[in-house]
């Protein structure tokens, strides 16, 4: 009687703990919610209501720059035996159809809307494009040092890039919260969304680095 045949490496798949697959999903779908948080702000912006004038802070149009590189590259193709990922072209097209809808509407109702709230607070950009830019670049530079180091297979590296994307995505998701509590309460927010988005243009362009 024949002993049984123990399983080559390529029949045991494990797609939570594969380098390529971190939380069990495709590569660059982390970055595709991302980035729809990121462009969700913009719409949120584009769509308030009333002519009160709301713009994005700033640090978002820097985390924008990480959404077009994303954006650039094209999403990692299945491997043998293995099923293509549908969800990162799915992520795009709701990020690409969304956009063209609430550009489109905006400039069909209101065009003059559409340059005064996509155009950065001129104060705002004098004191903070130094820092902001600072804590992109070192963010970015810090995650690809990091892949380069460790290696992409390294399981301090994936704990490291899991729990980056983590604190990524719920910064990014309760900044939406602040800015509409602050934007509707006559008690400003002063510079603390200022130094929000500092902490968070670090997690996040982290993030974007050690997937590049």
């Amino acid at each position: 009687m024949a002993a049984p045949q123990a399983n080559s490496p390529r029949e045991v798949i494990d797609p939570v703990n594969e380098s390529r697959h971190p939380f069990g999903l495709p590569p660059g779908s982390v970055r595709g919610f991302m980035s729809l948080l990121i462009c969700g702000f913009f719409w949120l912006v584009l769509l308030w209501p009333g002519d009160e004038i709301v713009k994005p802070l700033l640090g978002h149009f820097f985390l924008l720059a990480l959404v077009l590189m994303a954006f650039a590259s094209t999403p990692t193709s299945a491997g043998e035996g293995e099923v293509a990922p549908f969800l990162p072209w799915v992520l795009r097209i709701l990020f690409v159809g969304l956009s063209v809808l609430v550009v489109g509407f905006v400039m069909v109702n209101d065009p003059d809307k559409l340059q005064s709230r996509m155009t950065p607070d001129q104060a705002e950009f004098a004191r903070w494009w130094g820092p902001f830019l600072a804590t992109t670049a070192g963010g970015f530079a810090a995650g690809l040092f990091m892949r380069f180091i460790f290696g992409r297979d390294n399981p301090v590296f994936r704990t490291v890039r899991s729990w980056l994307s983590v604190v990524g995505l719920l910064m990014l998701a309760l900044e939406i919260g602040l800015f509409v509590m602050f934007t509707n309460s006559d008690d400003k927010s002063g510079n603390f969304l200022r130094y929000w988005q500092a902490f968070e243009l670090v997690f996040v362009s982290a993030y974007f680095g050690t997937r590049a």
